[in-house]
């Protein structure tokens, strides 16, 4: 099992910044790619693999920066010039060697005007 613990949502008013962390742990926590999605349709926000390769987004794109910290069990979502419409609860996901997906419980960004 894996546990992914999301941390740095809040509030903040547009054009500010929030960075997002996710930390894996567990029993294993190799992971052939890691990412954030977004709100109750689980919208694909960015992803990671462990050869660095991203995407995103389109919406996100220039805004947000996705990355691994060094240690590999954890990634970061690095978001700019935050819009309303980024206003969602965001969940840090790692996909396993196996193929299993784990989630985290999410964390709440919310951006005013």
């Amino acid at each position: 099992q894996v546990q992914l613990v999301e941390s740095g949502g809040g509030l903040v008013q547009a054009g500010g910044s929030l960075r997002l962390s996710c930390a894996a742990s567990g029993s294993s926590t190799s992971s052939v790619l890691m990412g954030w999605y977004r709100g109750k349709q689980r919208e694909l926000v960015a992803v990671i693999t462990t050869s660095e390769s991203t995407n995103y987004i389109d919406s996100v794109k220039g805004r947000f920066t996705i990355s691994r910290g060094t240690a590999k069990n954890t990634v970061y979502l690095q978001m700019n010039n935050l819009k309303p419409e980024d206003t969602a609860v965001y969940y840090c996901h790692s996909k396993a060697v196996d193929g299993t997906d784990y989630w985290g419980k999410g964390t709440l960004v919310t951006v005013s005007l």
